[in-house]
């Protein structure tokens, strides 16, 4: 496992109509390269799954590639809405979007538990939220030990979960450092997942802090240089304001973010 392919390949074996799809990022080593193939396969019907969707899942959306959202919080981080988003959710276009909402803390448990071979996660996290009545997929349920009602919520297994890191071996073994989120746990709780990286090397050396995800836990690696852009990777990159500011008017106006389309990712919508 963890085999070393190129990012075109290994999104064709993995991503099919219809799919689960989890690409997991929070601020840094937001797997967006990816997700822009995924557009470019013209891939359909997809459940996209994140705690913070950002622009790529904006662009997704946009093109025609999810029937369905399970998130937490989602937003152009720094500028406001997602306005390719909010257009399928309010008016349908281009296709209508079905959400399930959740806390922050219910996503990363119920990744926990997708990782950990559990059906759900328990925690505190959603008392006095109105989400309850909104979620189909939160539910009370009464401590044994003490009769607290506390609140479950379902594991999260994706059928794919995509990340990105710093570096991987020949081996496939992964290196990543920073801010790594939820990467661990979904690249664990994930049927089968890819793990873009910046570089791949002869051999990981220490870094402290850094998480490493073994080959064996890994379906595919693919060396993706900058395939974070325009988030940023530690020691790699910087993060691209004006990317995300530019997003903002692009993101507005459906012509102009169909000729974004053409012109950066190269099909027509």
């Amino acid at each position: 496992m963890g085999d070393i392919t190129s990012l075109r390949e290994a999104i064709a074996d993995l991503v099919y109509d219809g799919a689960t799809v989890a690409l997991e990022g929070f601020t840094h080593l937001i797997p967006v390269a990816a997700g822009h193939e995924i557009i470019r396969q013209g891939r359909r019907d997809l459940t996209l799954v994140r705690m913070t969707p950002d622009i790529v899942y904006d662009q997704m959306i946009g093109a025609e590639c999810a029937r369905k959202l399970v998130f937490s919080w989602a937003g152009n981080p720094g500028v406001g809405s997602l306005h390719r988003f909010r257009d399928a959710v309010q008016n349908g276009w281009p296709r209508p979007l079905e959400i399930e909402e959740h806390s922050h803390a219910g996503m990363a448990n119920r990744y926990v538990a997708g990782a950990s071979g559990l059906p759900f996660a328990v925690l505190r996290g959603y008392v006095g939220t109105d989400l309850v009545e909104q979620t189909a997929t939160i539910k009370p349920i009464t401590c044994p030990f003490t009769g607290e009602v506390l609140t479950a919520v379902p594991a999260l297994n994706p059928d794919v979960g995509i990340v990105h890191a710093q570096r991987a071996d020949r081996a496939g073994n992964v290196q990543m450092w920073g801010i790594t989120g939820v990467h661990k746990e979904v690249v664990l709780a994930s049927r089968r997942s890819l793990v873009t990286v910046e570089e791949i090397v002869d051999e990981l050396d220490p870094r402290p802090g850094a998480v490493i995800l073994p080959g064996w836990a890994i379906t595919y690696v693919a060396e993706v240089p900058g395939g974070a852009h325009p988030s940023y990777a530690m020691g790699y990159s910087e993060r691209d304001n004006d990317y995300y500011q530019a997003w903002d008017a692009i993101s507005r106006d459906r012509s102009a973010f169909t000729e974004w389309l053409s012109s950066h990712i190269g099909i027509t919508a």
